[in-house]
């Protein structure tokens, strides 16, 4: 866009005005999705996870550590190999657990596979009429008569210059629809002034965005995110990108900048050998409470301050992607005067290396830990806020009455949620009464079944036999039908110590999040992985109920003297996020 257009244009303060209130910009609610990527934010991570040690693992029962050997599970031990430089990951059998990367994934396209092909005739609304760019630059009377031909829509400029982004269309074409516009109306709108800008970062022609720059700055009064993440991330790739720091410092007056504003500036200062204000915005990243992208980290990585990432990473519990794992490989064992050698390897049941034998960090939580954990979840979901939409204070003390006057218990069962795991409605009671004898009568084990009291109530599903069966082998609650069962099961599982376990298919995921602050989260879930039992398989009678195995090894950046590093990493894109990768890149140093 030369300069002559530049003085042809003269943009809207009506239209300015539909995007700016009380002197800030409003988000555009048009922007295309490449837009709304630039921008988008990631939840806060906080620090504060500590570090547990193989040796907490043996504690007492009530504050010690799970009785492993005494659920039957689904999985045997694994062997562990000899490690060597293998260039891709190992294919071990991975052991199975509903926090398994790609299980949540393989699970919905076993479910979809399953489902009968029904013909279903849905009364969909008309899609909005595409329109279709034309393949040379038009003068204005041509963009008229299309326009006209098109019906006058009152938008078209708007889904023209939308059609030119999703088509990849010449940028030639949109300056030619840019001077139509102009002509047409002698104005051009901030929003159409912002999808061109897209169509220009997006296709790399930085010459143009910075004569956007120019224009929108002569005629606004501030930028709005959408428009200051693409001028920092074009600016970023070029010789001018001091700009795009001071367009981060602007941005910042107004808005929160997102971690992909700040990892353009810091990879453009690392690419210029401006180390010291790379290191400096990345500093002001992390203490905003921000996680850096994968790229941002990969630029950082052959900085001398390693130890800082990767411990950022532990104590957030961030996993990097197989391309970042493999930078921290090279940089690993490029060191010179020191001989690192990475593998690619999986850990055994057990939590054992398979390359260098050692052990991971124990899923078990210490007695610190695990007091905090207990008082938190007693605080913000037994007896948080909303607790008596859930249960009523008669019932609620009456449960801790109950639970007081019982033994410990070793497991407790969330009964309708096993007992719904069949979907042959006059099988439920069955189903739970077989997983209940697996553990009173196969494994001795003293058990709480917590359900509601319909289930009392004989019926198709809840045969009077099969739940007499259950109150004889097992202690049971019956909440009031419109009672919750998971803040009891979370009290009784709690209150009864660090050895006991609970039966449950529900991920709790509405329940971590009504804790205060994400180290109290990855607490909570680094105590569910190591303590919630998931049916595995189906419960047929005249077979042995079997659970899916519990890691006895947490999943985490870890480390021993610094002498070796254990990075578990993301080699899949199907990763939920309750779950937790399997392949771990070792590293150790040659002593």
């Amino acid at each position: 866009m030369g300069s002559t257009f530049i003085l042809k244009v003269r943009t809207s303060l009506k239209s300015s005005q539909l995007f700016f209130q009380h002197g800030r910009p409003a988000f555009s609610t048009l922007q295309p999705p490449w837009v709304l990527s630039v921008c988008s934010r990631e939840p806060s991570l906080t620090l504060g996870v500590r570090r547990t040690h193989r040796s907490s693992s043996g504690q007492t029962k009530g504050q010690g550590g799970v009785r492993n050997s005494t659920i039957r599970s689904g999985e045997e031990d694994g062997t562990v190999n000899g490690g060597g430089d293998k260039r891709s990951a190992p294919r071990q059998r991975i052991h199975k657990s509903v926090f398994a990367a790609g299980t949540a994934k393989r699970t919905a396209d076993i479910l979809r596979r399953r489902a009968p092909l029904v013909c279903e005739y849905k009364d969909e609304e008309e899609p909005e009429r595409r329109l279709q760019p034309p393949e040379r630059p038009l003068p204005s009377n041509e963009w008229k008569k299309l326009k006209e031909s098109q019906g006058n829509p009152p938008r078209f400029e708007i889904q023209m210059m939308k059609a030119l982004f999703t088509s990849g269309g010449e940028l030639d074409v949109a300056k030619s629809l840019l001077t139509f516009v102009a002509t047409e109306t002698g104005t051009l709108s901030y929003e159409l002034l912002l999808r061109y800008l897209t169509l220009c970062v997006s296709s790399g022609h930085d010459a143009e965005v910075f004569d956007v720059y120019d224009i929108m700055r002569g005629s606004f009064p501030s930028l709005d995110t959408g428009a200051s993440s693409l001028f920092i991330k074009a600016f970023s790739r070029t010789a001018r990108w001091r700009e795009a720091l001071n367009i981060l410092q602007e941005l910042k007056k107004t808005f929160s900048p997102s971690p992909r504003n700040y990892g353009d500036v810091i990879a453009a200062a690392m690419q210029h050998g401006d180390t010291s204000t790379a290191w400096a915005l990345y500093d002001e990243l992390i203490d905003s409470g921000l996680s850096p992208h994968q790229e941002t980290w990969e630029t950082l990585f052959k900085q001398e301050r390693h130890l800082g990432i990767l411990l950022h990473m532990r104590n957030n519990q961030i996993y990097p992607q197989q391309s970042l794992a493999s930078s921290i490989k090279s940089w690993f064992e490029s060191l010179t005067g020191q001989e690192w050698t990475g593998s690619w390897t999986t850990a055994t049941p057990k939590g054992v290396c398979r390359s260098c034998g050692s052990e991971l960090e124990s899923i078990q939580l210490t007695a610190e830990e695990y007091q905090q954990l207990k008082d938190r979840v007693m605080t913000d979901i037994i007896e948080g806020q909303d607790v008596f939409t859930k249960t009523t204070p008669e019932e609620l003390q009456r449960f801790k009455l109950f639970v007081k006057r019982k033994p410990a218990f070793d497991v407790v069962v969330d009964g309708l949620n096993v007992a719904n795991s069949n979907k042959d409605k006059s099988k439920q009671s069955e189903t739970l009464l077989l997983v209940v004898s697996e553990l009173v009568d196969h494994q001795g084990l003293t058990v709480l079944v917590l359900g509601r009291k319909h289930m009392l109530r004989p019926s198709r599903s809840w045969d009077r036999n099969n739940m007499n069966l259950i109150q004889q082998k097992a202690h049971c609650f019956f909440t009031d039908n419109i009672s919750e069962d998971d803040p009891f099961l979370l009290y009784a599982t709690l209150h009864s110590g660090n050895h006991c376990r609970f039966v449950s298919r529900d991920l709790m995921r509405d329940h971590k999040a009504c804790l205060p602050d994400g180290a109290t989260k990855r607490l909570f879930f680094k105590w569910q992985r190591g303590h919630q039992l998931v049916v595995d398989g189906h419960v047929t009678a005249g077979r042995r109920v079997r659970f899916q195995s519990i890691p006895s090894y947490d999943t985490i950046v870890q480390t021993s003297g610094g002498n070796s590093w254990h990075i578990p990493y993301d080699e899949t894109e199907d990763r939920s996020t309750y779950e937790v990768p399997q392949h771990w890149l070792c590293l150790n140093k040659k002593l």
